[in-house]
Parts: structure tokens; C-alpha cells; sequence
């Protein structure tokens, strides 16, 4: 297995961008509950396609298609505990496939979304389950032991918005023992709950197998809030959104694109990064421009 923490060391690393973005914009509709994770089942060759685009621009990481996958978001959408296992294995071999395509070191990292996800109602950017930290840690358990069993190089345990949510996976990593990163989305220095989100990255950094911290689907202009709360317990990764805002009334996104920002990112102190949200190729391979020696 390729080792994500050695290469944080040698130089900051290439994420890639919004995965759903980029399935939509080749031509697939994305609106059912269960997102791009759907693919994974009915079109698996567009998934690797995906992956493939954003390593052609300068991407050294692919996040798995499995953040919207969940044995109790499958069964809400009508398929089966087996199917989500089926699409958590395919995730991380149609991005392996993908890597093998290209040259050069790559890692595949399995995307571990929330609780929230699995709701399709934005319960992520609210935080608000209602869960205690044992349910929390039962209904991750099943997904993450699927996962870390498929080979991927790290779990990525991304858009978490609550303490309680960061609290039940690093209990389960710890017990899984597999390198992980837990990535916050986090509005400033607070979690999307309104808790400090140092408490999180102090509470995620005394699990030994997670080997960074940081947030993604936030505000590009966060990167400074987040590295002063990971203060320097691990390496540091953001990725967030492209920076635009919605205007309803001329119908269009607007505002500054997150690859402009990457100068400020670096000097901040991150070490790995990349896009989430609306984060095309083209904007991957602006940040690969301003990465490269």
C-alpha cells in the first residue's frame, strides 16, 4: 500500500475535485437520493472516466464515488445491504483502475461521507442528528469495514459538521487501525454544529492511524481558520468549494475560483489540496500549475 503520509512529507499532494460536478457536466443526471453513488451500479465505466479526467489534469489522489453510500441510504432507495457493500468494493477498484491508467504515484482514497449524507436532506451542513456516538459508530461500522477491507491507500472521512460525528470515527479508526484523514465542513473555527472545531481535530489526533486533518465543502477563503484549529497536530488538507454563490435572479453561478486561492493555501500551511463542490479538471489543472517546481 502506497503511503499518503510519507508523500505529505516530500510535498504538498494533488486532490482531485467535485466528483458530482464533473459526472454531471458528461451528461448525467444526479438528482435521486442516492447521487452519483447510483453510478457506481449502473455505469461504473463513467466513474472510472471521471476519475481518469481529473488525473489527466494534474490530480495524484482520486476520492472514491462512496460518499453517498450507506446500507440504510440504499434501502431508503429501494436496493439492497448487498448492493451497497457491491458499489463500496467498486468504488475503490474503479478508481484503482483508474490510477493504473496514468503514471506517476497515485492514491486512491475512499470517501467515508456523514450520517447526513445518507439523508439527502443537507442534514450535513447542520449537524443536527439527534444521534448519540454509539449509533453513530454502528451505523459508520459496517461502510468503513467494507471499505479499508477494498485496499484503498487512506479512508477519507470527509464533510463531517459535528463533534459527536468526529468523536464515532475516530473510536472506529482507531479500532480499524487503517490511515484515514477526518475533514471537517466547517464554517470558520466552528463546525457546522457551532462547536469548536479544534475540539474536533484535538479529539480526531490522539487516533494514531489518522494522518491528517482539515476541511472540505467550505468557504475557499477558510484555509487560515482551519489550520490554526488543527495547530499543527497533523498535516493539514482543504478542499473546499469553488468559491461561487449561487445569484437566483441572473440564474448563474458567480465569484472567484478556489485555484486562485492555492498561494495563500500553501503559505497557510496545507498539505494537500484540492476541490469539492463545482472544482472542475480545469480548475485541478490551474492548482497543478502553481504545484509544480
Amino acid at each position: 500500500m502506497r503511503s499518503f503520509a510519507a508523500a505529505l512529507e516530500r510535498q504538498p499532494v494533488l486532490l482531485d475535485g467535485g466528483f458530482a460536478t464533473q459526472l454531471e457536466t458528461r451528461g448525467h443526471d444526479l438528482s435521486d437520493t442516492l447521487w452519483s453513488a447510483r453510478l457506481l451500479l449502473t455505469d461504473p465505466d463513467e466513474i472510472r472516466a471521471t476519475h481518469a479526467d481529473f488525473f489527466a489534469a494534474g490530480a495524484e489522489v482520486a476520492i472514491t464515488a462512496s460518499y453517498q453510500v450507506s446500507q440504510s441510504g440504499f434501502l431508503a432507495a429501494g436496493r439492497t445491504t448487498d448492493d451497497a457493500e457491491r458499489a463500496l468494493r467498486s468504488s475503490v477498484r474503479l478508481a484503482r483502475e483508474a490510477a493504473d491508467g496514468f503514471d506517476g504515484e497515485r492514491f486512491v482514497v475512499a470517501s467515508v461521507g456523514p450520517y447526513g449524507a445518507s439523508l439527502a436532506d443537507g442534514s450535513e451542513y447542520r449537524g443536527d442528528y439527534g444521534l448519540s456516538v454509539a449509533q453513530l459508530r454502528a451505523w459508520h461500522r459496517p461502510r468503513l469495514q467494507v471499505l479499508a477491507e477494498a485496499g484503498p491507500d487512506l479512508l477519507a472521512c470527509e464533510t463531517i459538521p459535528c463533534l459527536a460525528e468526529v468523536e464515532a470515527l475516530a473510536a472506529e479508526l482507531d479500532d480499524l487501525g487503517v490511515p484515514a484523514w477526518i475533514s471537517l465542513t466547517s464554517v470558520g473555527d466552528r463546525t457546522r454544529l457551532g462547536e469548536p472545531a479544534a475540539e474536533a481535530y484535538a479529539m480526531a489526533a490522539e487516533v494514531p492511524s489518522v494522518i491528517a486533518l482539515g476541511a472540505n465543502c467550505c468557504d475557499p477563503a477558510a484555509a487560515d481558520d482551519v489550520v490554526a484549529a488543527v495547530a499543527g497536530r497533523r498535516p493539514v488538507v482543504f478542499y473546499p468549494n469553488s468559491g461561487e454563490s449561487w445569484n437566483a435572479d441572473a440564474r448563474r453561478w458567480t465569484g472567484a475560483s478556489s485555484s486562485a486561492s492555492v498561494d495563500g493555501w500553501l503559505a497557510a500551511g496545507v498539505r494537500a489540496l484540492g476541490g469539492c463542490c463545482r472544482v472542475s479538471p480545469e480548475m485541478i489543472a490551474a492548482m497543478a500549475v502553481r504545484l509544480a517546481p
